[in-house]
Order: C-alpha cells, then sequence, then structure tokens
C-alpha cells in the first residue's frame, strides 16, 4: 500500500466481499458492477466465507445467506429466497448475485457511463433490455435453469459462465487462496469487458436504430397496400425493434412478413430481401421464400422465378438478394403469392 499521505486520502474506504475459492460468473461480474457505480468505483475486494470477516464489510455479495438490500447483502443460497428482476415481465429466472447487483444498482451503472439521469427513458429500456440479452442468461446459468425442456441437439460452452468456468484453476494444478483470488480478478475484468461491450452496443447501435425501424414501419403500407413488406435504406438492427414495435402499429391486412435493404451505403448496392422469423431467437420464418427458389443464383434464379437481376436465394429460405430495389420488391411481391 502507497505511504504518501494524498493516495491514502483519495483512497476509498469501501469494501466489497464475496465468497473465496472457487468463483462463478455471477459474483465476478456482481463485483465488476459494482466497480461501475459511485459509491464502490475504488472499492476493496475481500475473498472469504468467514462470516466474522464478511461482517463489517460495506457490501457482499454470492455469500453470507442474507438478502437484504437495506444492509447491502446480495446472496441468494439461501432457502426460501425467491427474488426475480420482475420488472418487464422477467418473473421466471430466480436472480444470482449478479441479478441482484444489477437489479439494485443496473440503472445507476448505465446512466452513469451514458452521462443519462437515471429517469432518462432510454435508461430503462437499457436496463431491461441488457438483463434480457446477458443478465438473464448468467441468473439461469448459476441456478441451475436448463435452456430446454426438450432435447439440447448441440453443447454451447462459449457463453459468459463458461468462460469463468475454465477461468479457475484445473485440478491438476496447484492452487492457493492467493491464486484463486488472481485468477478471480481476471475473470471479473473479462465479465466486465462482455457487460460493457454489449452496453455500448446497445446504447450507440442497437437503440438509434429503433427510429429508423419506427420511420420504415410506418410507412410500410407505401411499399405494399398488403403491408407485409418493409424497406430500409440503410441496414440496422431491426428485429427487436420489430417485434416491440408491430404491436403498436394500426392493422394491416397481412402481418410483417419481409425485409428488403441495401447491402452497403453506395449508390449501386445490390439489395437484400430477408424473411421476418416467428420470433426474435427462432430460425422458423413467418413466411419463407418460394421453395423453388432456394439454393439457386443468378441467372438461373432469375429464369426461375422470373424477375431480373437475382442474384441468390439461401438453401433454407430465409433471405435472397437481387442487383436492384425494383427486383428486390418484386421478388417480395411474387413470395407474397406463392
Amino acid at each position: 500500500m502507497s505511504s504518501d499521505p494524498i493516495a491514502k486520502r483519495m483512497k476509498s474506504t469501501k469494501t466489497i466481499g464475496t465468497h473465496s475459492g472457487t468463483f462463478h460468473c455471477d459474483e465476478a461480474l456482481a463485483v465488476f458492477m459494482l466497480r461501475q457505480t459511485d459509491e464502490f468505483k475504488d472499492a476493496d475486494l475481500v475473498r472469504t466465507r468467514d462470516p466474522k470477516k464478511l461482517e463489517p464489510l460495506d457490501i457482499v455479495v454470492d455469500v453470507g445467506g442474507v438478502y437484504s438490500p437495506e444492509a447491502h447483502r446480495y446472496d441468494h443460497h439461501q432457502r426460501g429466497f425467491t427474488e426475480v428482476f420482475g420488472s418487464g415481465g422477467f418473473d421466471k429466472i430466480k436472480l444470482s448475485s449478479a441479478g441482484l447487483v444489477y437489479k439494485h444498482f443496473g440503472k445507476h451503472i448505465i446512466a452513469r457511463r451514458l452521462g443519462l439521469p437515471e429517469s432518462d427513458p432510454n435508461v430503462s429500456l437499457l436496463w431491461h433490455t441488457l438483463y434480457a440479452e446477458l443478465i438473464e442468461s448468467v441468473d439461469a446459468i448459476d441456478n441451475g435453469v436448463n435452456l430446454t425442456d426438450g432435447e439440447v441437439r448441440y453443447a454451447n460452452r462459449t457463453d459468459l459462465s463458461s468462460r469463468v468456468k475454465r477461468l479457475n484453476p484445473n485440478w491438476n494444478e496447484p492452487t492457493s487462496d492467493e491464486v484463486y483470488d488472481a485468477k478471480f480478478k481476471e475473470a471479473s475484468q473479462m465479465t466486465g469487458e462482455e457487460f460493457l461491450g454489449q452496453l455500448d452496443y446497445y446504447a450507440n447501435a442497437w437503440l438509434p436504430a429503433r427510429d429508423v425501424v419506427k420511420a420504415a414501419l410506418d410507412k410500410r403500407m407505401e411499399v405494399d397496400p398488403s403491408g407485409a413488406v418493409v424497406v430500409f435504406h440503410q441496414s440496422c438492427p431491426w428485429k427487436d425493434h420489430l417485434f416491440n414495435l408491430e404491436p403498436t402499429l394500426p392493422p394491416a391486412p397481412s402481418p410483417i412478413l419481409y425485409i428488403l435493404y441495401p447491402e452497403s451505403d453506395t449508390p449501386s448496392a445490390k439489395w437484400r430481401i430477408q424473411c421476418v422469423p416467428k420470433s426474435t431467437d427462432s430460425f422458423e420464418n413467418r413466411k419463407s421464400l418460394p421453395e423453388a427458389w432456394r439454393g439457386v443464383r443468378d441467372s438461373e434464379l432469375s429464369a426461375v422465378a422470373g424477375v431480373k437481376g437475382c442474384v441468390f436465394c439461401h438453401a433454407a429460405g430465409f433471405i435472397g438478394g437481387n442487383e436492384t430495389y425494383e427486383g428486390v420488391l418484386e421478388m417480395a411481391r411474387l413470395a407474397l403469392k406463392a
């Protein structure tokens, strides 16, 4: 520790506590998030399971057997714990220590990162979105909730929780408290990079796309009287916004089935047609491109479809392309009738 008296005065007197030994994604992320707050930004960390050492600490996560926001105690292992995120309809997955910290500090962290007041509506929107996209999966994995009730068709070991798990010392390596603490620091930093990376994406790319999607949805009846075709004049993240905004739209003869957009910003850019899935995470489409087009390219596809300038149609029937906007719009209208 520095002997500089000025450094001592500037150093935080706050201390975060969590358990020692083998670590998991939830407390690694919880500690990182706490250090993004005004109150705990410079806090020290104590890793122990000794109740006497935990008792005087300013905040404790994932250990201690107590959930009490008033006392800054955020454990979820105790019998009778039932806390869920709640807001936004997220009421099926019990929270881990990451979810608990995010529930109580998330808006502050987001607002602080973006330089916005916590009351800003976009802070609340991002708070719900980041829970759905990142935190909920950490909560579910830590609490042993299966991804599916049916057969799991393939293994996924690239999720954040799996990556943190691999940072623990191997069973056949020498270990000590110092080794575990050093590895925990590495794990907390890794989860933090993922957290901030996702927050920055949703704040700086995903959120601005909402206005683009809203404008395109409002003009869809000008594209085709069915209301089934939406045109974006620039590529942007659209699926989440479409599913969120669609229920607010006036009735139309057809649900939205196809999205048209240019491949790039250049005037000569080719255009694509993409099917709207049944849900944001589904590989099933509301209406796929015609079966006869699938896996066919270029002049052969133009002959089959009866449309000039066709480039391709994916074998799965979820996306296709044409040299021009007029061509891809014609493909959409023919696909509607198929």
